[in-house]
């Protein structure tokens, strides 16, 4: 998606009403935060775009976020979310030491929560990621998710609603 960003935006550009808005939203996949967020930010700065990052919220045209790790992390920040859809799971997941931080689950975000559902005996063939992120995103609520990169993604919607 990346190596076509570049071109899609300049195409947006041409076009891109004044009350319309780009929301790019990427994986981090072990990049470096910092590094990824500027090439975002430059992009769409030499497409002709202004981003909430440079010119805040208001008069921005692009909001570029990263989910840190991936997306499953989000998924771990709304524990009830995930209990929701899989009740076996355990009411205490959030507060054990390895899910304290969402966005640090280590050894791969999308296999830690595809161990932990087959051991709870879902899934035993391997998880599908798209119809297991249907799932839990019916029940996740916003206002409680503990993942940082989620909060800043939320925010940064509200902002452009605002």
């Amino acid at each position: 998606m990346l190596r076509k960003l570049p071109r899609r935006l300049a195409g947006y550009a041409r076009f891109l009403p004044d009350d319309h808005r780009i929301v790019v939203l990427v994986d981090r996949d072990q990049q470096d935060c910092e590094k990824l967020k500027a090439d975002l930010e430059r992009i769409a700065h030499d497409c002709g775009l202004r981003t909430k990052t440079a010119h805040g919220a208001p008069r921005c045209q692009v909001l570029n976020r990263i989910a840190v790790e991936e997306l499953e992390a989000w998924f771990f920040g709304d524990v009830d979310a995930l209990r929701a859809e899989f009740p076996k799971l355990s009411p205490y997941l959030a507060t054990q030491s390895k899910y304290r931080d969402p966005d640090a689950v280590s050894g791969g975000t999308f296999e830690t929560l595809e161990r932990l559902l087959q051991n709870k005996g879902y899934y035993p063939e391997g998880v599908p990621k798209i119809r297991l992120a249907q799932r839990v995103a019916r029940h996740m609520d916003p206002v409680r998710n503990r993942s940082r990169s989620f909060v800043a993604f939320r925010d940064g919607l509200r902002d452009l609603v605002a």
